[in-house]
């Protein structure tokens, strides 16, 4: 009897602290409940952690996106033709026969435009028509066509050839638009170049027609220049080592002279920021020439003054998206010589004179498929000399622009003409415009 009841006294104590230990249900159940509870504090400190960090990616794009827009601000201002794509380098000995792989582009523009005055009937009051200086043609039309292949040629040079296609009464025509060579490593910012070129007097004439924001140049490119100057030649242009854009050049082109180095140009131009959504550029240039039998019957010394001025702005400096471009050019003819009719050289007269010319356009890019702009453009005649006139031309352009891509667009523009004091044009015209290959970003 005692044995037995010490051996379960001894069974007890043994198995009573297991049962202590044993936790209750309540205690489980609170356990749970705080696990959870800092599962769920880790879980909204993690998604704070996500979030914060989704805000941070997004800025740092915005950031990258802004610095990339400002880098391809500057580089447009200070490579005025940088090639689009590297060729090989050639070895010194030329050995490398494989080396020609020049990047490739071509530019197909067509258009169909209505007149409501025949362009066979078209004068302007005191400027004659020269070069391409008159009104499109009427109904469908090809147009202008670019083909151009640029490449570096080695470590020193950059070359540049295109031509352009199009068709004149009928008939298909193929010439040499430009065709030039650049120094890549000239010291202390010193660019030479030579060739057949468009001179970079004003803000357009420099440009290919294909990056202008209407379907024709304003009316004092056409007096004034035939719509662009270009011409054989030599220029060297300078480009400031500083954060505001400082270019200031020089040029000589064969013109008409004798000595087949009649023409002078001189040009400066600067520009910079304003914050990071505003940019402008700025210039001033001058174009002399020693006329010989000109096509508008001018021979003599012509002094051509420009200034032109531009501001861009951009929400967050990015222009794909959206913007406003304000332009405008002044031009200031001077003219010292005689005029000889080409029909009869006797009715030569002295030619001394001075006439003007100038546009101011606004572009609103309202996204990234759709912009549109108004210009307006006005001639002042000289009230004596062979082609005197109380009249001074004006033009209104209105233009929507729908972009599918930066390779593709379609336009359509309304411009109302007043060429002379008794007759007006209205002109309605459809262009598209494509661009097939590399192609090299526009200049700002």
């Amino acid at each position: 009897m005692k044995k037995t009841l010490l051996v379960a006294c001894i069974s007890l104590a043994l198995v009573s602290p297991a049962f202590a230990a044993e936790p209750t249900r309540q205690d489980r159940f609170d356990a749970l409940e705080a696990r959870i509870k800092s599962l769920e504090a880790s879980a909204e400190a993690m998604r704070q952690q996500a979030l914060a960090a989704a805000r941070a990616l997004e800025q740092a794009r915005a950031e990258i996106e802004s610095l990339k827009t400002a880098q391809e601000t500057t580089q447009s201002m200070v490579a005025a033709n940088a090639p689009v794509e590297a060729a090989p380098v050639a070895d010194a000995a030329g050995a490398n026969g494989n080396a020609f792989n020049p990047a490739i582009s071509i530019i197909l523009n067509g258009s169909v435009t209505h007149h409501s005055l025949d362009p066979d009937s078209y004068y302007r009051a005191g400027f004659p028509l020269v070069g391409e200086g008159g009104p499109s043609a009427r109904g469908i039309s090809l147009g202008e066509s670019e083909i151009s292949l640029s490449a570096n040629i080695d470590d020193k040079f950059y070359g540049q050839l295109t031509l352009a296609v199009g068709s004149e009464d009928g008939q298909d025509e193929l010439g040499i638009e430009e065709a030039f060579i650049d120094t890549s490593s000239l010291p202390n910012g010193f660019i030479l170049r030579a060739g057949r070129f468009f001179s970079n007097i004003g803000y357009l004439n420099s440009r290919h027609a294909h990056s202008d924001k209407f379907f024709d140049r304003p009316l004092a490119y056409q007096a004034f220049v035939g719509n662009q100057y270009g011409d054989d030649g030599v220029q060297l242009r300078w480009v400031a080592p500083t954060d505001l854009f400082i270019e200031l050049g020089a040029e000589v082109f064969r013109g008409s002279a004798n000595d087949g180095a009649g023409t002078h140009t001189l040009f400066a131009h600067i520009g910079g920021d304003v914050g990071d959504e505003n940019s402008w550029l700025a210039g001033l240039s001058v174009l002399n020439a020693n006329v010989v039998a000109g096509e508008d019957g001018f021979t003599g010394d012509n002094t051509l003054y420009l200034a032109d001025f531009t501001w861009k702005w951009a929400p967050q400096g990015n222009v794909k998206d959206g913007g406003i471009t304000l332009r405008g050019e002044y031009f200031h003819d001077d003219r010292d010589g005689d005029y000889v009719d080409a029909v009869d050289p006797l009715l030569d007269q002295p030619w001394s004179g001075q006439r003007r010319g100038a546009y101011v356009e606004g572009v609103y890019r309202i996204n990234r498929n759709w912009e549109t702009g108004y210009r307006y453009d006005r001639l002042w005649a000289d009230d004596s000399g062979p082609f005197a006139s109380n009249f001074d031309p004006v033009r209104h352009s209105l233009m929507l622009t729908w972009l599918n891509s930066e390779f593709s667009l379609f336009r359509l523009q309304y411009s109302h003409d007043q060429p002379n004091a008794t007759d007006s044009d209205s002109a309605l015209t459809l262009q598209y415009q494509v661009s097939l290959g590399a192609h090299g970003a526009h200049k700002f």
